[in-house]
């Protein structure tokens, strides 16, 4: 039987109080003869709105997520595309070229540039708890940022996310040109730098590899050129390396390059002798 006018106005009343679709609405309005008081009680009182209430993030998130899209561009229902991702960080206040950029498809769990799927997006934001609301995210990924730099552990988390998301997705390594851009914005504020009192780390080594690198980055450079790093800050003489070590050739050779071009006090190579660089393995 079709409702009245006052019933409809009714059932939208119910749903903007419960978040219950139209169907269950009517229902419990039915058998409350549409009091709208006790209707809700009834609601809240069945074990469907307890379950309602355990889903309401995850509707949440779901409804965030359709607003990030453009119907016209994206058309997987389940995932936006560049231009949606674009707004998506604008919106969060993001600026798309540094680091904080990471940050987001850390949390959204994107497997590429320039994509959020509809499962990274809502188990991403609700394994933080944060409040599902813009102001809430936006709050969130100020913090976020903000902790690169004081938070060692975090800062390895979203680098070697960043590879994930970096890469393209049918491909196991990063060109080095891309490689080049993401360290450049990881290795500087808001992200942690990568330079000691008397030396450029990242300048340095960002020219090593223009001169020398002709091959892509796979996932143990990208991951062991973090931990080179952190040791590089510890002790700019290099005395930590030896050529025995488990680095991968490619530090080994940057050493050696830093030694014969007078940056810092890097260690003569066991032998006193330089490896030829070009057609150098990545890993040993």
């Amino acid at each position: 039987m079709a409702l009245t006018n006052a019933q409809k106005h009714t059932v939208s009343h119910f749903v903007a109080l419960t978040g219950a679709n139209d169907r269950t609405a009517q229902r419990f309005l039915k058998n409350a003869n549409y009091k709208l008081d006790a209707a809700v009680d009834q609601y809240y009182n069945s074990s469907q709105a307890a379950q309602a209430s355990n889903n309401k993030p995850d509707l949440a998130l779901n409804k965030m997520f359709d607003d990030l899209r453009d119907p016209d561009e994206d058309k997987d229902k389940d995932q936006i595309g560049v231009d949606s991702m674009m707004g998506y960080l604008t919106s969060l206040g993001v600026n798309p070229e540094s680091c904080e950029i990471f940050v987001v498809l850390e949390i959204v769990q994107a497997t590429s540039f320039g994509q959020i799927t509809r499962k990274g997006y809502v188990d991403g934001w609700k394994a933080t708890g944060v409040t599902p609301a813009p102001a809430s995210h936006r709050v969130h990924v100020r913090n976020c940022v903000a902790q690169l730099s004081t938070d060692a552990a975090y800062f390895k988390r979203v680098y070697r996310h960043t590879f994930v998301a970096g890469k393209e997705a049918d491909q196991k390594a990063i060109l080095v040109e891309n490689a080049l851009v993401y360290w450049e914005m990881m290795f500087k504020p808001p992200g942690r730098p990568w330079a000691s009192g008397r030396t450029d780390w990242l300048e340095a080594w960002n020219r090593f590899l223009l001169e020398n690198w002709k091959r892509s980055v796979n996932r143990d450079m990208w991951n062991q050129t973090l931990e080179f790093a952190r040791k590089t800050l510890e002790d700019e003489t290099l005395s930590f390396w030896s050529e025995s070590a488990s680095w991968p050739s490619v530090i080994d050779q940057f050493v050696v390059w830093c030694r014969d071009n007078g940056v810092a006090a890097a260690p003569v190579a066991a032998g006193g002798g330089q490896r030829a660089v070009d057609g150098m393995d990545v890993d040993r």
